[in-house]
């Protein structure tokens, strides 16, 4: 297996990840499935571990540890339950990374310091008639006095129950389309704003996914994220290393299916041998080991592009598109290697195909993934 471009110190603690996600995560994943959701004492060890903050600055009270080392650490919790690892994976890609970007001195020094702490975030960007087309929400954002004024709906929003606050994104000049957007962080316990309810889902069902609605719902100024107006490449830049993460989930979720069907065909016996002696078996877990490692390597790129603050909006989208396909695929294959036990709820490889299909929607569906990176190479 590759290595990402981690340092030795990210490597060691990487050490303790891989044990934490195995010995106390992947036992309660059939769990989380079901009563859907994940247990406070999962949330909690992250917290003890350090993860919410590695990724955090140090001048934020975090451990300023690459995106790289994250991306390896979505991966791992991922190959154990992907539901846990959103509660990480939204709270520092989709809720840290716009401030750490774009926010200011006192907007970092207030929420960055929380999540260090092990304060969940989240972001609230999508809406009933605006997904694929960020363009076009239409929750608004009037200004009074010395804030702004919102009023709308948002749905699919990861970690909606946990969190304790969000990124929001909000027009606040209708006549500008898409340059008439600006990004707010606001707190949950805001009067005014809500959980409307909860969405129940095929897969990921450990993670908290629920509808908001802002109604009157006042916040300062000084909770803009970047500028006024300036809030779409927010989104934007946002959704790139948001991609990455999906593409991390990925990744976790079809190495631990592929993981468990090895095991399974070196022991099945069918005609007398064992099922993992027939050719025909032999290379479809060839072609899914090659295309995992391929998806990896693709995955690990687009982190250090990242990490170098490179240009990475295509090959985000590279990797989400191709980390999660491969995903569909190889979840899909490894429950046939099963054969009816695979069908079951006895086993967790039905699982991992319900847990992989959200990594082919959500952070942009993967036909959306094709339209950035063809329109990124036809401008080069």
């Amino acid at each position: 297996m590759i290595e990402a471009a981690i340092s030795q110190e990210e490597a060691e603690v990487l050490r303790y990840v891989k044990e934490f996600a195995q010995k106390e995560v992947k036992p309660l994943a059939r769990e989380i499935d079901i009563k859907k959701e994940v247990p406070q004492k999962l949330i909690q060890r992250m917290k003890e571990l350090g993860l919410f903050a590695s990724y955090i600055p140090k001048e934020y009270g975090g451990a300023g540890l690459s995106f790289s080392f994250l991306v390896r650490v979505i991966e791992e919790l991922s190959r154990a339950c992907p539901s846990t690892a959103l509660v990480l994976d939204g709270a520092l890609t989709l809720f840290a990374d716009p401030l750490i970007m774009f926010g200011s001195e006192e907007l970092k020094r207030r929420y960055l310091t929380k999540v260090a702490e092990g304060a969940v975030g989240g972001l609230a960007l999508t809406e009933p008639n605006a997904g694929s087309d960020a363009a076009a929400i239409t929750t608004s954002a009037v200004r009074k006095g010395n804030g702004f004024v919102l009023n709308g709906n948002k749905i699919f929003i990861s970690n909606g129950r946990i969190a304790k606050f969000f990124v929001v994104d909000a027009v606040t000049d209708p006549s500008k389309g898409h340059r008439g957007i600006s990004t707010f962080v606001v707190d949950a316990d805001t009067p005014g704003f809500r959980i409307s309810r909860d969405i129940q889902k095929l897969g990921i069902r450990g993670s908290s996914t629920v509808e908001l609605e802002f109604h009157d719902v006042f916040v300062p100024e000084e909770n803009i994220v970047g500028e006024i107006n300036k809030g779409f490449k927010v989104v934007m830049d946002t959704l790139d290393s948001g991609r990455i993460g999906i593409a991390a989930q990925a990744l976790g979720i079809a190495q631990g299916a592929l993981e468990e069907a090895v095991d399974y065909v070196k022991q099945r016996k069918q005609f007398g041998q064992r099922i993992a002696d027939f050719q025909g078996i032999q290379f479809m877990l060839a072609d899914m080991s090659t295309k995992l490692e391929a998806a990896r390597i693709l995955t690990y790129k687009a982190a250090e592009i990242w990490d170098k603050h490179e240009d990475a909006v295509r090959i985000s989208s590279q990797a989400k598109l191709f980390a999660s396909d491969v995903a569909m695929q190889i979840t899909t294959d490894c429950l046939q290697l099963f054969g009816g036990y695979g069908y079951t709820t006895d086993l967790d490889a039905e699982r991992h195909m319900r847990d992989a299909k959200i990594t082919q929607i959500y952070e942009g569906t993967n036909q959306i993934q094709r339209v950035i990176i063809a329109r990124d190479l036809l401008k080069q």
